[in-house]
Order: structure tokens, then sequence, then C-alpha cells
């Protein structure tokens, strides 16, 4: 049998090549060729990131950053190459979390049959 690591970077590869990579690459491309999307994609980013931080760091988030996240998602939404971005970013997310299920299956398999003793 083939080295594990071996089959995750022959994983990488295939990947890379999917469609749904490709789609976003190139989604991806087209909102940071237009200088307005690719503003707005990054005020969406830091906002997103900032928000995140917080709650990993356990603070509270005021109804004023809830807010402007919330405009900031309307916005963001409203603008075609951002929505066809997120849209393929989703899509591209469904298949690795269909192929991390793949992967975990033994092990969900092998500490399922303990849960059943």
């Amino acid at each position: 049998m083939s080295n594990l690591y071996d089959v995750a970077y022959d994983l990488e590869k295939a990947l890379r090549a999917s469609d749904e990579y490709q789609g976003l690459k190139e989604a991806y491309e087209a909102v940071m060729s237009d200088e307005s999307s690719k503003r707005m994609f990054e005020d969406f980013r830091n906002t997103q990131m900032e928000l995140q931080q917080k709650q990993m760091q356990g603070e509270d988030i005021s109804d004023e950053e809830v807010e402007k996240a919330r405009k900031t998602v309307e916005l963001v939404q409203q603008d075609s190459k951002i929505s066809s971005l997120m849209e393929k970013e989703q899509h591209l997310n469904n298949v690795i979390n269909d192929i991390s299920q793949i992967i975990t299956k033994p092990l969900e398999e092998l500490y399922g049959q303990n849960d059943q003793q």
C-alpha cells in the first residue's frame, strides 16, 4: 500500500486540478482584478476575521459590530463577482467536507463499534 502522505499529496493535486477549485480560482481572480469588488471583499474578510478573533478570545461583540457586519454582508451579496466567489467557495467546501467524511469513516466505524458493545 502507498504511503498515506503520498496519497494525501495526490489528493492535493487532484483538488487543484478539479473543476471546483479552478472555478473558485477564476472567481477569486475576477474579484481581485476589479478594484471596487476587491476593496469590498477585503473589508468583508477583515470584518469577519475581527469578529471571529473576538469570539475566540471570549469577548462580547457589540450591537454596532453586528450591525456593521450585517451591512457588509448585504453589500457583498449585491456584488455579482463576490457572490459568485462565495458560491464557488461553498461548493468546494462541500466537496472537502465530503472527502473528510470519507477519510474519517474508518475511525467512525471503529469507535462506533465500541459504542454498540
